[in-house]
């Protein structure tokens, strides 16, 4: 399967492509809160943490957040981009944690599980960077069970190539449970919309989700002028958000 190199594409577009309005933001925050130990400050981990989506407001609502991101250019945007006070960014990946054991109170991974190469060892690795109680929270598709996204469905094949970028969800959980985490939870988000049919074209455009790396020339170029066509019917109407779950484990 293709990787994405996020040092050589998507790195200058990822922030304005993927970006979350304010509401949303508040949406993924307070689910979050339900997930996380109770009593604050807590300290967090962003594994997979690119241009700095989520670490500062992580860390205004929780505490300090040390972001883990493989891409040098990644690192480069949030370090420009998306700084606040109590968050820093490390070089490492899910499988190297450059921090202390049972270090953090917290980990998360947001659309970034399925970009790991080798997930027992960073399961493993995880349960040494938090401490026993602490809490994983992750965001990511599973093959099994792939929600409706309304855009991609005007791609050929947009729902087969995207399911096969994400191990099913059985697998993901014998993987932690097997490195000394228990499920809590696992259930939707509702996300708030994203914005406009024009507004989120706009964003399709910069092609910031995995699967543009993995259609071909002639798919991506169907996909954007059926696409646009739908758009055109009504592009001020609010747009659906992608459906979302969120699983969670607690370190034994």
């Amino acid at each position: 399967m293709r990787r994405t190199n996020y040092d050589t594409e998507q790195y200058q577009d990822y922030a304005r492509g993927r970006a979350l309005t304010e509401e949303q933001m508040g949406a993924w925050i307070g689910a979050f809160s339900a997930l996380l130990p109770k009593g604050r400050p807590l300290a967090g981990l962003d594994v997979g943490s690119g241009t700095g989506r989520f670490a500062p407001s992580l860390a205004a609502a929780f505490g300090p957040v040390t972001g883990i991101e493989p891409s040098v250019r990644m690192r480069e945007v949030a370090l420009s981009q998306s700084q606040h006070p109590d968050v820093r960014y490390l070089a490492g990946s899910a499988e190297d944690i450059p921090v202390p054991n049972a270090s953090a109170d917290y980990a998360v991974m947001l659309l970034s599980w399925h970009h790991v190469q080798d997930k027992p060892k960073a399961a493993r690795e995880l349960a040494r960077a938090v401490r026993p109680g602490g809490r994983l929270i992750i965001r990511s598709g599973y093959g099994d069970q792939m929600p409706w996204i309304w855009w991609l469905e005007h791609f050929p094949n947009g729902f087969e190539k995207d399911a096969v970028l994400f191990p099913p969800l059985h697998e993901v959980i014998e993987t932690f449970t097997s490195a000394g985490w228990r499920v809590r939870t696992f259930g939707p988000f509702s996300e708030p919309s994203p914005g406009t049919y024009r507004e989120m074209l706009d964003r399709l455009r910069l092609r910031t989700h995995t699967i543009f790396g993995h259609f071909t020339p002639e798919e991506t170029a169907t996909g954007f002028e059926r696409l646009e066509r739908a758009v055109a019917a009504d592009p001020d109407a609010p747009a659906p958000a992608e459906p979302a779950t969120l699983l969670s484990f607690e370190r034994r």
